[in-house]
């Protein structure tokens, strides 16, 4: 089963992984966890991970723990991903900040991810705190991540976000915008939101103000013009 999961075939690693899941044996722990950190393929590494959620808590926990502080990005990443899947609040500990700051995408990613499931209530507001501070990093999918994070910590987060909005970086202002947009209205894209939110930013509060009211004074002048000629 071990030479299964480092098979050249993805299907055939697929296979073996979810055979061990299907019969967990702790025997196979270590070769689970060593396996999530070199995998290529996304689905197998999935089901890896699914695998070591099968076997005892108190046996995985703390060996995918070890992975949290290894120098594969990787390894970190599918460990954090394992403990979301876990779901064990007793590893909220475990969810540094040096893991939330990681300079890899994909990790850092997947600890916002991971922070936010496990987050007890009276450490949300710290959480958001030190999530605030990651706005504006990176590209789409890396923001989305991160505005998503701050959508399931839920309205308690809105006023550090709040705070945000004014800060002197553009593209910090205009994420913290956009995702109190997201708060408010989860089913708003993160496109629009980005967009109106870069919008205010680059205007400012008071001029976007007085843009939307000339708007709606010319809607509704046109509005009674064409009633006038009915």
């Amino acid at each position: 089963m071990i030479a299964a999961l480092g098979a050249e075939d993805s299907s055939v690693r697929l296979q073996a992984a979810l055979a061990v899941g299907s019969n967990p044996d702790p025997g196979l722990l270590e070769p689970l966890v060593e396996r999530c950190a070199v995998e290529p393929d996304f689905f197998v590494r999935d089901m890896l991970s699914w695998a070591l959620t099968r076997l005892p808590a108190e046996l995985a926990l703390p060996r995918i723990r070890r992975e949290l502080d290894s120098g594969r990005s990787q390894a970190r990443s599918q460990a954090l991903h394992t403990l979301s899947k876990i779901g064990d609040r007793s590893a909220w500990g475990w969810i540094t900040r040096d893991l939330l700051r990681d300079a890899d995408d994909e990790v850092a990613r997947t600890a916002w991810r991971v922070a936010v499931v496990l987050v007890p209530e009276d450490g949300r507001t710290e959480l958001a705190e030190e999530l605030v501070r990651q706005l504006g990093r990176g590209g789409r999918t890396v923001q989305l991540s991160l505005s998503r994070a701050f959508v399931d910590l839920g309205a308690g987060s809105e006023p550090v976000l709040e705070r945000a909005a004014a800060h002197p970086d553009p593209e910090v202002a205009a994420h913290a915008r956009a995702t109190v947009l997201l708060i408010h209205d989860p089913e708003t894209g993160f496109d629009e939101a980005l967009f109106e939110a870069k919008r205010v930013t680059a205007l400012g509060p008071e001029r976007t103000a007085a843009a939307e009211a000339a708007r709606a004074t010319a809607h509704e002048t046109a509005g009674t013009v064409e009633t006038a000629e009915c």
